[in-house]
């Protein structure tokens, strides 16, 4: 195969590294605009080392009417024009590219760290805040609004209970909210480091670990990654299983935030009775595979347990019930009007706003944006039985629990369909050895949007580089938006119908 610039593939196929031809820096830019622009998304973009203080920058574009896959990639040398300008889904990446590699992309419109950790080539380090060794991450600028009766507000990034830490700074006339600025990468991991040279034992409870309510979202990625590289495919049945385990934790996920939204604004009936229901899914995914969170359950090559008849009528019987509380206890949440006074016209993000941003899963969904992995670029038990897409065109948090709702009722369903309908045969087949020098892309929807991973290997079939792009990654600048022209005591409310995780960003 001929090398080129705009090389494409698709889930589940790997492609040699050799067929993708290195363009100047002005052609990748422009490429990457002009694939945004006609309405493909950025699924990811990062920096790979190549010896010799040399980086590579990949992008991954998405093109939702084909679902074809494309990279391109460029070395950039130690700066090149940004494209955030042009192209704003790229506005977080270049930030973590320069972090990381310390490439400054000129002309971006708020060039500062995402997570503070000092750059992989130590002599272009001048981010670091250092005293001595030790990094202080809260040392930085923040967008300011001057004015009489301007005040600033900041909370975290020290939460109450077991909230992970995040820092929100708000600038605010009074109540209203002009402005807000997130902070994070409070507990940067450097995960995508410790990946490179596996994988090994220790890879794939990284990958459960890495934002640990999405413990099969994340399982799943990195093992179609490994699974195109080796030209593996997994059994029916483990494909069954899987897309199992990952509506269930949809289902745990999504009964949760909404019995939280409802406690955020003083609503006990549904609070309450989905903190237990949340349970129930959680209880299901343990009796699939002996961990609430799903751990143990998705392996590269297949799944690590079976269901019996006698297992599988059990879960049928557990989800009928748990399903119809569940839905009868959001019935509630929806027919109650003091409930929807408070959800209706709160924290709006626009359509327009959503796609130029780049905005995934519920979130993009909530404001009428019909974006779904399992619907654009199905792998897996999906090719086969899809799920419809939920959307609501609001914007606002009831439409963010809106959305929850429906996808609740359309995963219960497709659940126990495949229950009932369950092959039969093996539910693992051996992992052959990684392609040399080659690349794959692996997407799926997570309960919070869509997950990327990109596995690139050396000349021995070990991973040289690999990226981790949550959906948390994507959205955080949304819950930003949302606040805009704002009540800051909406905070809490907005924050939570985002539900973003600050591990699954930080790494």
């Amino acid at each position: 195969m001929a090398a080129q610039v705009l090389a494409p593939l698709r889930q589940g196929e790997a492609l040699a590294v050799g067929d993708v031809m290195p363009t100047d820096i002005f052609e990748f830019r422009e490429s990457v605009i002009g694939a945004v622009r006609s309405g493909q998304s950025l699924a990811a973009l990062f920096g790979q080392p190549l010896g010799d203080q040399r980086v590579r920058l990949w992008a991954v574009l998405a093109d939702r009417g084909s679902g074809e896959l494309t990279l391109c990639t460029a070395e950039p040398g130690d700066h090149y024009p940004a494209l955030t300008p042009d192209c704003p889904p790229a506005h977080w990446f270049e930030r973590e590219i320069a972090e990381q590699w310390g490439i400054v992309p000129e002309g971006h419109p708020w060039f500062k760290p995402i997570r503070f950790h000092r750059s992989y080539r130590r002599q272009y380090d001048a981010w670091s805040r250092t005293a001595g060794d030790a990094l202080l991450p809260s040392v930085t600028d923040f967008f300011q609004v001057a004015g009489a009766g301007v005040h600033e507000v900041a909370v975290g990034p020290v939460h109450a209970g077991v909230i992970e830490p995040g820092h929100f700074r708000f600038q605010c006339h009074g109540e209203h909210v002009f402005h807000l600025e997130i902070s994070l990468g409070y507990q940067h991991r450097g995960i995508e480091r410790a990946l490179v040279g596996g994988p090994n034992a220790r890879t794939i409870h990284y990958m459960e670990t890495l934002a640990g309510d999405t413990s099969v979202g994340h399982a799943t990625a990195y093992c179609q990654a490994l699974e195109a590289l080796a030209g593996c495919e997994p059994p029916l049945k483990a494909e069954a299983l899987r897309g199992i385990g990952l509506e269930l934790e949809r289902l745990a996920c999504h009964t949760g935030d909404l019995g939280a939204l409802a406690s955020d604004v003083g609503y006990l009936p549904t609070a309450s009775f989905n903190g237990r229901l949340r349970g129930e899914f959680l209880n299901a995914t343990a009796l699939l595979c002996g961990s609430r969170f799903g751990r143990g359950l998705v392996r590269p090559g297949g799944v690590g347990f079976d269901l019996d008849a006698g297992r599988i009528q059990t879960l049928c019987e557990r989800l009928e019930t748990a399903l119809e509380e569940t839905n009868g206890s959001n019935d509630l949440l929806w027919r109650s009007l003091s409930v929807q006074a408070r959800f209706e016209g709160t924290g709006i993000v626009s359509e327009q706003e959503c796609r130029e941003l780049g905005l995934v899963g519920p979130a993009a969904r909530a404001c009428g944006f019909d974006r779904d992995v399992r619907q654009d670029f199905p792998q897996g038990v999906f090719r086969f039985s899809q799920l419809p897409v939920s959307t609501c065109a609001s914007g606002d948090v009831f439409a963010r629990a809106y959305v929850r709702g429906m996808e609740i009722q359309r995963s219960g369903a497709f659940v126990l369909e495949q229950l009932r309908t369950l092959p039969g045969g093996p539910t693992r087949v051996p992992l052959q050895p990684l392609a040399p020098n080659s690349v794959a892309v692996s997407l799926v929807e997570g309960w919070r949007g869509e997950i990327c991973h990109v596995a690139i290997t050396d000349a021995d079939g070990r991973l040289a580089c690999y990226k981790v792009v949550d959906p948390s990654f994507h959205n955080w600048i949304g819950l930003a938006m949302a606040l805009r022209d704002e009540q800051i005591s909406d905070f809490p409310l907005c924050n939570k119908s985002f539900n973003l995780s600050y591990c699954g960003h930080d790494l």
